[in-house]
């Protein structure tokens, strides 16, 4: 690996120092060695890709900045630092950057980028304020009163300055389906024709990104910025540095975000507003020959659509579906393989579907034209009103086609040859009269080596939990490293053993017996949290929490925040007033707050472990990747669900302690964990805390 420029290596010496001495921080060994190894790797001239693991308490947001940001200078690149959420986002960009930049001497900019459903669209607000013949023309939807008002408040607001267009910065909170209404993806904006331009919130922010050295995203942004080929919203990943913060939740965000899905009796109302849609639009501009022709077209294909996809209805009823609850039924398809019939009826469908999306993007540039003056048609001042609406559906058609067309290039038949790195999971669930059809990948290390890795000029994964069970297998498999990407872990400089306590009491009930273990539960619950003012207790399903729930004495009961009464920041700021008044109070809750949530001292001196964090029996993607494994020889629950579960459980331990001065014990109520083989993996994975074990660890149950 070639040498640091000296004067980079100086550069990030003084940077190191002085943030140092302005904290009144002592150096840490691993926070050294973290920056020392990711300068490194960037300025290599071959592999400029590394994971670093970095124990809670290295302090990795300072490490990798002051690493990078001189490197980045140097050579002239734009640091991208990418986070799983937009709440994280907001730390690094409103309190560890600023702090950085006034501790370190180092002289760099950063902005926040959020995307695009991220910001109001000042057109769709204004439009569904308007009373007038817009709602008629189906263009948008008459909002409820309460929604009404919102978006009064919301033009308002920003009218007077006091509101920067932004989702998260709307104090007052607003409902998903309230703020769709209002916001616009790249298919609805008219882009530079848009009347309001100038005030528009997503373009100022866009605009604040140009020549900016230190770009704050999230995991979703820079997803959707790849797959859209780069550099649309944020830089060309060959100018860019990226630092995926929390990396370990990158591979389930890119199965997300490339999985596709399409409801069938959904997609043919659909296709009969796109009718009424296109029809409208050509009355409106006194049927021009081309959107005449276009409208007719749309009803013979849309027919030929609907059925397609009646046929496919007709097909997928002779499917055996399982109940996974009360409104949800589920056909998996075996190893993705969705037998020819379906694969017949989705080509079938497929094809008119691509004639449904050309025809709305041969919609879009006649608007187009018209608006800028290349088309003279009657009311051509409502071109650009018509654009957003015709360019969501034409979103939506894409949509469908990508369904279909991945449905019908899927295996038909488990003896058919799949490509590498292109295994997917597939599967069909029934709500009420509708079938939804899905599709999401499994190999996600193919999608981010081909979007990502292999295009980017260098990146750095980091997080505290990367590896799992002391193995990088699971992590670089998802993620798509190949064997020459620097793999380093940084342990915690927390003295666990001294500051921690894991209790595993005698239990008698097996945590597979929903009933029994329920009970017993409920039973140790009240003892266990009068030992603490404050505790966490975390589930791992509704069903469980609320059971364990009804079994509580209502005294402690009042005591209680738990999850689903009350937003997650209201449910947390209502404990901590809790504390801070000296009282007692004890937050519970799912998976959302085993990970992301800081409780340091005394807002959380006992974390509660009701069962092993493994997934879900039946979540279609677990069951597919298990098939998968087993189809090859491997084998899934060591190599999958026991890595995974691993992972999950030292995110829920790391609840706990917080910082060097912190104290507290964790109780895992699940006896499995020192009866069955896999236990001891699952323990190896914690750190070094004091155990008092009160179970017989030599015994060992069949899995």
């Amino acid at each position: 690996m070639p040498a640091l420029a000296e004067d980079t290596k100086a550069e990030i010496q003084r940077a190191y120092s002085a943030w140092l001495a302005a904290r009144g921080f002592r150096a840490r060994r691993g926070q050294r060695e973290m920056v020392a190894h990711i300068a490194r790797t960037l300025s290599d001239d071959t592999v400029r890709i590394t994971a670093v693991e970095a124990g809670t308490g290295t302090g990795k947001t300072a490490a990798y900045c002051i690493a990078a940001i001189p490197v980045a200078r140097a050579l002239g690149k734009t640091i991208v630092i990418s986070t799983a959420t937009v709440a994280l986002q907001e730390q690094v960009v409103l309190r560890d950057l600023p702090d950085l930049k006034t501790s370190s001497g180092m002289e760099f900019d950063f902005a926040l980028a959020k995307g695009r459903g991220r910001y109001v669209c000042l057109k769709r607000l204004d439009d569904s304020l308007k009373n007038t013949g817009q709602r008629e023309l189906a263009l948008v939807d008459t909002p409820a009163p309460e929604a009404g008002a919102v978006y009064e408040a919301m033009l308002n607001r920003f009218g007077m300055g006091e509101w920067n267009g932004e989702l998260d910065a709307w104090a007052d909170g607003v409902e998903p389906e309230v703020w769709q209404a209002v916001t616009t993806d790249h298919r609805g904006c008219t882009n530079r024709r848009c009347a309001y331009l100038a005030q528009c919130p997503f373009f100022k922010a866009r605009g604040a990104l140009e020549g900016t050295e230190v770009i704050v995203a999230n995991h979703d942004l820079v997803l959707a910025d790849l797959s859209l080929g780069g550099g649309v919203v944020l830089p060309e990943p060959e100018d860019c540095i990226y630092i995926i913060d929390e990396a370990h939740h990158l591979p389930d965000k890119t199965q997300n975000h490339f999985s596709v899905r399409a409801r069938l009796r959904g997609t043919l109302s659909w296709l009969d507003q796109i009718n009424a849609t296109i029809g409208t639009l050509t009355q409106r501009f006194e049927r021009p020959a081309d959107l005449v022709s276009i409208a007719a077209n749309l009803v013979e294909t849309g027919a030929e659509v609907a059925e397609a996809l009646s046929e496919m209805g007709e097909a997928l009823d002779g499917l055996t579906f399982e109940a996974r609850d009360e409104d949800l039924f589920t056909h998996r398809f075996r190893l993705g393989c969705v037998g020819q019939d379906i694969r017949q009826r989705a080509h079938a469908a497929q094809q008119p579907m691509v004639r449904v999306e050309l025809a709305l993007d041969r919609v879009i540039e006649l608007l187009e034209a018209v608006s800028s003056g290349d088309l003279n048609w009657p009311n051509a001042h409502e071109a650009d009103d018509w654009l957003g609406p015709v360019g969501q559906q034409q979103s939506r058609a894409g949509a469908v086609v990508a369904l279909l067309q991945d449905y019908m290039n899927a295996p038909g038949s488990e003896a058919e040859e799949i490509p590498p790195g292109s295994l997917h999971a597939r599967w069909a669930n029934r709500y009420g009269d509708d079938v939804e059809l899905v599709s999401a990948p499994i190999q996600t290390g193919a999608l981010l080596q081909e979007a990502l890795w292999s295009r980017c000029f260098a990146a750095v994964c980091t997080s505290a939990t990367l590896t799992a069970v002391g193995s990088w297998q699971r992590f670089t498999e998802q993620a798509g490293f190949h064997e020459a990407v620097r793999c380093i872990r940084i342990p915690s400089p927390f003295d666990y053993p001294r500051i921690a306590e894991l209790h595993v009491p005698d239990m008698r009930s097996d945590p597979r017996d929903f009933d029994a273990h329920s009970q017993e539960v409920a039973a140790l619950l009240p003892d266990l949290l009068a030992q603490e003012r404050s505790a966490l207790v975390l589930f791992t399903s509704w069903r469980q929490m609320r059971r364990v729930g009804s079994l509580l004495p209502e005294a402690l009961s009042e005591r209680l925040l738990v999850q689903g009464d009350g937003s997650k920041q209201a449910l947390l700021d209502a404990h901590r007033a809790r504390i801070d008044a000296g009282e007692r109070s004890y937050l519970i809750g799912l998976a959302s707050f085993a990970e992301g949530v800081d409780l340091p001292d005394d807002y959380c001196r006992h974390v509660i472990i009701v069962k092993i964090p493994f997934a879900v029996p039946d979540d279609p993607i677990d069951q597919a990747m298990a098939e998968w494994a087993e189809h090859r020889g491997r084998n899934a629950f060591y190599e999958i669900s026991v890595p995974d579960a691993a992972l999950k459980l030292v995110q829920a331990c790391g609840r706990l302690i917080r910082h060097e001065g912190d104290h507290g014990r964790i109780t895992m109520l699940d006896r499995r964990i020192v009866t069955q083989r896999y236990g001891e993996l699952l323990l190896r994975s914690l750190p070094p805390y004091r155990r008092s074990v009160r179970a017989p660890v030599s015994q060992h149950v069949a899995e």
